[in-house]
């Protein structure tokens, strides 16, 4: 891994850049190369290569509509003596704080950095905030779900037509920005599994309604993914103890019904499912205490399902299953 500050990108990248804008406009208003030169802190001779386009610098500041005005507003007060380099500087301050803020900055941070894509990083913003730390691992504990579902042979059997999604709420979760999925839901296209986009809060309504309602029940259960419902998956989660609890699909309020079934029976099971109704199709869900338990669960359903000797263990999920235990 490399670390990059994002300082060290305001030096190498923004600087060079901004000082070219301003100089450009500084010599539109009349103003000399010295005379620049003195205004920017550089040598006359570095303000001519700024002239002459060799100064360097990086598109995405000089396109970004908030430098070009911050630029222009700067090269106006410096020309008319209405700013100072006191003014001028607080001016470029504020500019790279909104930059870090998911600008262009930061763009150029994940490229340099690519272990930060796809991580809401904030750090520049909100410095190591404990808030920001568990919603950074809830969407790392996605991802590595999406992947484990990706590397899962045969999971494309499993994929419905609407597609899939698995989802993680945050602790104490209220509602479904509160919990991260796969924007566009994952899809089965041409024999592989497709996912479309990093996960986000408030991605899936679907699988978000899923977790809040198991989430309600039992407090440590925070990761779902929904499949297509399939006999073969249902009778092999019944032989290796994971009893499936069936619900109705067709009601007004999912998240509603799912919380009055899970209370009635005790818990939360590791499966749930409904057989469709008109127009919905039939659908299962896997329950775990993270995403990616839940994606560990279903590739052991997943591979059980298509090799008969295949042995799993339950103890192996340490999500209860209710009715088993009260079998037992």
């Amino acid at each position: 891994m490399s670390l990059v500050l994002p300082s060290e990108l305001v030096v190498d990248r923004f600087l060079p850049t901004v000082r070219a804008m301003i100089a450009r406009r500084l010599a539109d208003r009349g103003m000399t190369q010295q005379e620049i030169a003195t205004e920017l802190g550089v040598t006359q001779a570095a303000v001519s290569k700024y002239l002459s386009g060799d100064g360097g610098g990086d598109d995405r500041f000089r396109n970004h509509s908030e430098t070009v005005a911050t630029v222009d507003r700067i090269a106006d007060g410096l020309a008319s003596d209405e700013m100072d380099g006191y003014d001028a500087l607080a001016e470029l301050l504020a500019l790279v704080r909104s930059l870090e803020d998911r600008g262009p900055i930061c763009e150029i941070h994940e490229e340099e950095m690519p272990e930060l894509e796809g991580l809401g990083c904030d750090l520049c913003v909100r410095g190591l905030d404990p808030d920001v730390r568990v919603e950074r691992d809830v969407l790392a504990n996605v991802r590595t779900a999406a992947r484990t579902l990706a590397s899962i042979p045969r999971m494309t059997d499993y994929v419905p037509n609407v597609g899939t999604n698995v989802g993680m709420a945050l602790p104490d979760a209220e509602n479904v920005t509160d919990v991260a999925a796969v924007p566009g839901r994952i899809y089965a296209m041409g024999g592989r599994i497709e996912i479309p986009a990093n996960p986000e809060f408030g991605a899936s309504q679907h699988v978000a309604t899923a977790v809040l309602a198991a989430n309600a029940v039992d407090p440590d259960v925070r990761g779902a993914i929904n499949v297509a419902t399939d006999d073969r998956l249902l009778e092999r989660a019944a032989e290796l103890g994971f009893e499936p609890l069936e619900f109705d699909a067709d009601y007004d309020d999912r998240g509603r019904h799912l919380r009055e079934r899970f209370a009635d029976h005790g818990g939360v099971p590791p499966v749930a499912y409904h057989q469709g109704a008109f127009g919905i199709e039939p659908v299962t869900y896997v329950f775990g205490r993270t995403a990616q338990e839940a994606a560990e669960l279903l590739e052991g359903l997943v591979t059980a399902a298509g090799i008969d000797d295949v042995r799993l263990e339950p103890d192996e999920y340490p999500i209860r299953d209710p009715e088993r235990e009260n079998s037992d």
